[in-house]
């Protein structure tokens, strides 16, 4: 974001994190920390952990620097949550512990099942009525408001690398939070979308708009909906409208986003290493602080853990798409159609297949990282070039060279 004269903020790249919205400080403070303005990682990551991650580590490469990674489920799942309820349950017992005073979270808003209301949460019911993701642009950042005119001297955060990168910056550069002990928990995240078009994109994925709880793009390329009666609804990313692969349906801060897996958390919590299984619902840990492993140690007991798994190597499975990839970030592309080029039911062929074949475990992971570096750079390359330099970390330009894709 940037300033005009008049002191209003007038929108660039923005991803409403909310810290722009609060009035316990100026605005203008709050837009200094902006990570489109700053960047992604570099000096912020190498602050946070006293370096920079290494070049000759693949993994580390991709997923950020670590204390430790691992698959998870909780032997007692939480009901209702979009996994088994790790993230949930981490917050709650932080809570319940006194290690923490309040949950900087989301609720869901009443006008829509997937849309979020940012809350701080303060009771047990609060916090369990946090679970589940709301896959659109969100400001969570707006409740650490209620936590200063509360004098709360100990948060927990959750939040995607927007959120978490924002605040780190603003919390060392003014001194409005520095009093405040805080703890995060970061989200993967990457294809949210505004508010005003998920209702015509969910339309277009599912067969029941209005049923659908639950939705996430799995390890088996596919789209799984949940309903509101249980069912799962899977559709192959294959079969989608075309209309649906323009990337003007993201928003730009989410296509110039290149912290996917939430670097600079203390504890990042998602899906993509796990392990898929018709009766199990595993999450990928990733423990990258001493305030992560404090928080982890919260629930340890109460998680049945799996080592990562998968063979690494997926370059074949990445080069397949790069050129549908940067061609498709030029804006001079024609009209998308609102038909499927395949038909569902071979889509469910071809996601079969490449649930076989393709990159599985630490495989998918590594393949869906770069797949969203390769994306997000040319995005920005050809629609935001000023941009380029500031927005990129040196570690993503070196992944595309692996690739032999030009800069």
């Amino acid at each position: 974001m940037t300033e005009n004269n008049s002191g209003n903020p007038e929108k660039g790249i923005c991803s409403s994190c909310g810290l722009c919205s609060i009035h316990e400080w100026p605005m203008r403070e709050s837009i200094q920390s902006c990570v489109f303005k700053n960047g992604w990682l570099g000096k912020r990551e190498k602050k946070l952990f006293g370096r920079e991650r290494k070049p000759d580590n693949p993994e580390e490469m991709r997923f950020g620097i670590t204390l430790e990674r691992f698959t998870a489920q909780l032997r007692d799942p939480l009901p209702d949550a979009q996994w088994s309820g790790i993230i949930t349950t981490i917050a709650r017992k932080a809570f319940e512990s006194g290690l923490v005073e309040g949950v900087v979270t989301l609720h869901r808003s009443e006008e829509n099942h997937f849309f979020s209301l940012p809350v701080l949460a303060m009771t047990t019911e609060e916090i369990n009525a946090s679970r589940g993701n709301k896959p659109v642009l969100s400001p969570v950042l707006r409740s650490l408001q209620t936590a200063v005119r509360k004098n709360l001297k100990k948060v927990l955060v959750i939040g995607a690398a927007c959120h978490i990168h924002t605040l780190r910056d603003f919390r060392e550069r003014f001194s409005y939070l520095q009093n405040m002990e805080i703890y995060t928990i970061g989200i993967p995240c990457v294809d949210n979308v505004q508010r005003n078009r998920f209702n015509w994109i969910l339309e277009r994925m599912s067969k029941s708009p209005g049923t659908a709880c639950h939705l996430e793009f799995m390890q088996d390329f596919r789209i799984h909906i949940r309903h509101t009666n249980g069912t799962i609804e899977k559709v192959p990313f294959f079969s989608l409208p075309e209309e649906l692969s323009n990337p003007d349906i993201f928003p730009e801060a989410c296509m110039g986003c290149f912290d996917y897996l939430n670097s600079l958390s203390d504890i990042t919590v998602g899906y993509l290493a796990a392990k898929l299984l018709p009766d199990q619902n595993r999450q990928w840990v990733m423990v990258r602080t001493e305030n992560g492993q404090k928080l982890l140690d919260l629930v340890n007991d109460e998680l049945e853990r799996f080592p990562e798994e998968g063979k690494w190597e997926c370059r074949k499975f990445v080069l397949q798409n790069t050129d549908r990839i940067i061609a498709s970030m030029k804006e001079e592309k024609a009209p998308y159609s609102p038909d499927r080029k395949i038909p569902l039911w071979f889509g469910h062929v071809l996601s079969w297949m490449l649930s076989r074949s393709g990159p599985k475990g630490i495989g998918f992971a590594h393949y869906s990282v770069d797949f969203h570096f390769i994306r997000h750079y040319y995005y920005v390359k050809y629609r935001f070039p000023e941009q380029l330099t500031v927005l990129v970390p040196r570690h993503v330009r070196s992944i595309l060279q692996e690739y032999g894709l030009p800069l």
